[in-house]
């Protein structure tokens, strides 16, 4: 069985025992996470919410809070001596989703 879910302004297909990784949450490592904004379930039976489905809910449990591998930001204008170098780290939430339930 999976499920695709909002969080985070994004959508993400989820299936029971799967690792993910979301936008940070506010929540502590080992404490669980319910998300109701629950799009699609599908299987054996496919269930489509318009736009979501009523009573559906995906628990998992939070694994850990971090921040994601470092990019690099260059802002760069030709001939005009403009440089710009700035980093970046994304936080996430990493997340093991235990049931989807309906």
């Amino acid at each position: 069985m999976y499920a695709i879910i909002e969080t985070g302004g994004k959508q993400v297909k989820v299936e029971e025992g799967q690792e993910i990784f979301v936008e940070k949450l506010d929540v502590e490592a080992g404490d669980t996470v319910t998300f109701d904004r629950v799009l699609l379930v599908g299987g054996d039976e496919t269930k489509v919410g318009a736009p979501l489905l009523d009573g559906a809910t995906v628990t998992a449990k939070v694994e850990k809070n971090g921040r994601g591998k470092k990019i690099t930001v260059f802002k760069y204008k030709a001939k005009k001596n403009y440089r710009r170098k700035q980093g970046h780290r994304q936080p996430y939430t990493k997340l093991t989703v235990d049931t989807i339930s309906l």
